[in-house]
């Protein structure tokens, strides 16, 4: 079956720093990098089961990107039937440049923008990875 779109689906990470990251390069995949070309989902509305959101996943290729181990965003995506296409972890990023420590949540400073910068960029490969599997 061919996939329609990408979808981007951030963890929540409420109140942590990774999931702040994720989802401001997530943003900056949609606005920026690959505008048009991007969608995201709010994960809570996939562990709800909305319909609608879940019908925006089903012929997606979908990746989840997640602040730490726990892999929250995947889990609840496969949890409720939906594939995986691509799943990174925004601490994978941050063990490669241990030297952009995040400030804070609310803050993240210039090193925690660099992190969400360079987890952008990531993301970006793999939405080009989904459309040459199209084509």
């Amino acid at each position: 079956m061919e996939k329609t779109r990408v979808v981007i689906l951030p963890c929540s990470g409420i109140g942590k720093a990774y999931g702040e990251i994720g989802r401001q390069a997530a943003y900056e995949v949609m606005e920026d990098l690959r505008p048009g070309q991007v969608q995201t989902a709010c994960l809570g509305r996939v562990m709800i089961r909305d319909p609608e959101t879940l019908e925006q996943l089903r012929d997606a290729y979908v990746v989840t990107v997640d602040g730490c181990a726990k892999d929250c965003a995947r889990k609840n995506v496969e949890a409720a039937g939906i594939k995986v296409d691509a799943a990174v972890r925004t601490i994978e990023v941050f063990k490669e440049h241990r030297e952009l420590k995040p400030a804070g949540v609310l803050e993240l400073g210039e090193p925690g923008m660099q992190l969400a910068h360079l987890l952008a960029h990531q993301l970006a490969g793999k939405v080009d990875c989904a459309e040459q599997e199209e084509g």
